[in-house]
């Protein structure tokens, strides 16, 4: 004990008579070596995610050159997760008939409601099984351009052939905003600008298109999914850009009237040949004309209720909706029965008798 005392009162001599170096020193030592963060001050250090491996790669003009591209359902299964039974049918029946691509996760394949996971994986799913025989464009476009680059990485990712991108909605931004934000991601590979201001509340104008094809990615600029009329089509037209209409009862005269590559479809979910038709066959007005009670019923209310209704009424789909999205009432229900005999039960998807369905029949989600 003695022992340990002494040790301990060594110790307590010895911190005493130790030198102390002076607070500025310190600093100056701390200070003079000091280097601001590489990271802060490289140019470009965030680098775009992508890949050059060609497995699945497709060429901007490949895509240029799509007349019929569908804007794909998602079908649920009753407790709100995707069916992928009845979506690989539906994806089967499109290249049975003729279509050249298929938007997954757009507005009408309900995109919007979907976790960035979910989003993801359909698009994966989409490219492992059938990227060899139809071209799948991944809708990977959001009013966050965070959220935006980052969706579009991972969708060339997993073999997406090309992105859909729309504005920036809601928060919209400036023309200069929005030349910055499709900048963004037309670096990472084939892109389609999609332009439908009746959703998001912006234009999209002429001019912004023209600056992105003369930018240093204009190379991956496919094209314009246009939503605003057949004027505005003439417009791009005339520039040289390419434009698929996004309005299925204008589409027949936006392609053979303006100059359209194409159209990206609702209405060839429910009769993908007669739309194959209609882009392929040259001018068809009594065609086009046979098909406009159908576009106009599914329309009536926002996309896609109408489609969601009539591909449970065909009975390829489940009847479940994922909210805020409900089915049409019993009347419009029974009026596409009608739709379908008048038409032609054979043209439609599906080999089941079509029915008009009781209200009961439907599941409507607010969790999934």
């Amino acid at each position: 004990m003695a022992t340990l005392q002494s040790c301990s009162v060594c110790l307590r001599e010895s911190a005493l008579t130790l030198p102390r170096q002076h607070l500025t020193d310190n600093y100056k030592s701390r200070t003079a070596n000091w280097r601001s963060p590489q990271a802060a001050v490289l140019p470009n250090f965030h680098l775009p995610m992508r890949s050059f491996e060609i497995k699945n790669r497709t060429s901007t003009e490949e895509i240029k050159s799509l007349r019929l591209i569908t804007a794909i359902k998602t079908p649920y299964l009753p407790d709100g997760r995707f069916d992928l039974e009845a979506y690989d049918a539906l994806v089967n029946v499109q290249i049975k008939n003729g279509a050249e691509g298929v938007i997954v996760g757009g507005t009408t394949g309900e995109g919007q409601l979907m976790s960035w996971d979910e989003h993801i994986m359909l698009i994966g799913h989409t490219i492992n099984c059938y990227g060899g025989s139809i071209k799948v464009i991944g809708n990977t476009g959001s009013n966050s351009t965070r959220e935006a680059v980052h969706a579009t990485e991972q969708g060339f990712a997993v073999g997406m052939h090309a992105a859909l991108h729309i504005n920036p909605y809601y928060g919209k931004t400036s023309l200069e905003g929005l030349v910055s934000h499709f900048g963004r991601v037309l670096s990472m590979g084939p892109t389609i600008i999609y332009n439908v201001p009746s959703r998001t509340g912006q234009d999209i104008p002429p001019q912004v298109i023209s600056t992105l094809a003369q930018s240093a990615n204009s190379a991956n600029l496919a094209g314009v999914k246009e939503c605003i009329g057949n004027d505005r089509i003439k417009q791009h037209i005339d520039k040289g850009i390419v434009v698929w209409s996004g309005n299925d009862d204008e589409c027949h005269d936006s392609r053979w009237n303006h100059g359209a590559t194409g159209v990206i479809s609702v209405t060839s979910n429910l009769v993908p040949g007669l739309m194959r038709d209609l882009m392929f066959g040259g001018k068809n007005p009594s065609l086009n004309a046979k098909l406009m009670p159908l576009i106009e019923w599914l329309f009536q209310e926002p996309n896609p209720i109408g489609l969601n209704t009539a591909l449970a009424q065909l009975g390829v789909v489940r009847p479940v909706f994922r909210l805020p999205y409900v089915p049409l009432p019993f009347a419009k229900r029974v009026d596409f029965v009608n739709l379908v005999k008048n038409i032609g039960r054979e043209y439609f998807v599906g080999d089941k008798d079509v029915q008009v369905l009781d209200d009961h029949d439907f599941i409507v989600l607010d969790r999934y």
